[in-house]
């Protein structure tokens, strides 16, 4: 599970064995969510605050372009 990226006690990760559409997980203290890149949508929450998620989706919008370039690196596409 590589760490993308860590910021405000925000994990934002992908699991091995990831499938398409490009999505990240998110991980707190409070729970876990999965955001699709290209859209933003929010595909999963499970415990994650609404202050939190809103902060996840700005981030994800804000380093888009770095999470796609890690997708591919990491699953060679």
């Amino acid at each position: 599970m590589p760490t993308i990226i860590f910021l405000f006690g925000l994990r934002f990760f992908f699991y091995s064995e990831e499938h398409l559409p490009i999505h990240i997980h998110v991980q707190n203290g409070d729970g876990r969510a999965k955001i699709m890149v290209e859209t933003g949508e929010i595909a999963e929450n499970n415990g994650i605050k609404p202050k939190d998620i809103k902060k996840a989706t700005e981030i994800v919008d804000q380093y888009r372009d770095d999470i796609i370039k890690a997708w591919n690196e990491y699953f060679d596409e």
